[in-house]
């Protein structure tokens, strides 16, 4: 494959990718495989990473009312998500052929957290739906709390190792905690990705991980599709989206496991 090729692939996957995370969330396995195809698995999902990075906090900033009302939840929940993140991204960086070999697991993992993701939003949103109180109210229990920043960890762990799925498993936490609506769970969950992100780009960048060549175009890319899909959101029903990202990640899995 010419060189020209290469960018025009990887920045159309990168376009895609920021379309499909301003509808419905799963871009990573958009822009994984096709890094893939042409570096290192390892680095691969390094420069994914950084690549959808700018994105996560477009969206925290879209949330920057939402969050200021639960930033008290928010940064207890800080250190483990930077801890894991980083964690996560380390062990990639050591350990890069385990890493390879667990890839169709991974994508497998990814696929079944985004197939259940609709049913477990419908659930929180009708528990926690859009016409609770904004007020929060935190749990008084600290052992509740020490529980949620457990396994904020482990998310931040898989967040900092692969990534894609994240968000879904950061709900499913919150929607247990109590800390308002929807629209503050989403809030806290982006603003947490976020942070598991960053911390996972520089223990990469510190690695040398990262293919700049790449990832330096495909950010812009995926800025402009994140830009694009705000715009199709409001025409697209994002469970067709979702439906697509399901089919593309069944698909990958298996590719990857006969490869």
């Amino acid at each position: 494959m010419e060189q020209w090729e290469v960018y025009t692939v990887l920045c159309l996957a990168a376009f895609g990718a920021g379309v499909i995370n301003s509808i419905a969330g799963g871009g990573t396995l958009l822009t994984f495989p096709a890094l893939s195809a042409v570096t290192d698995p390892a680095l691969a999902n390094a420069t994914s990473t950084l690549a959808l990075l700018p994105g996560s906090y477009a969206g925290a900033l879209g949330y920057r009312r939402e969050l200021w009302n639960c930033r008290h939840f928010a940064l207890r929940m800080l250190p483990p998500s930077l801890l894991g993140g980083g964690i996560g991204a380390w062990l990639v960086a050591i350990a890069p052929g385990i890493f390879s070999a667990l890839v169709p697991w991974l994508i497998l993992l990814a696929a079944i957290l985004f197939m259940i993701q609709g049913p477990l939003y419908r659930w929180v949103k009708k528990h926690y739906g859009e016409h609770t109180s904004s007020k929060l109210n935190y749990a008084s229990s600290k052992v509740k709390y020490i529980l949620a920043a457990i396994i904020q960890f482990l998310i931040s762990l898989y967040g900092g190792y692969f990534g894609a799925g994240i968000g879904i498993l950061m709900l499913s936490v919150l929607g247990f905690m109590n800390i308002g609506n929807i629209h503050f769970m989403n809030a806290v969950k982006t603003f947490l990705a976020a942070v598991i992100n960053t911390a996972s780009i520089l223990i990469f960048v510190c690695n040398d991980m990262i293919v700049w060549n790449y990832a330096i175009p495909m950010i812009l890319t995926a800025m402009a599709g994140g830009y694009t899909g705000a715009s199709v959101a409001r025409k697209l029903p994002s469970q067709f989206v979702r439906y697509i990202v399901i089919i593309i990640a069944f698909m990958l899995s298996l590719y990857y496991f006969i490869i």
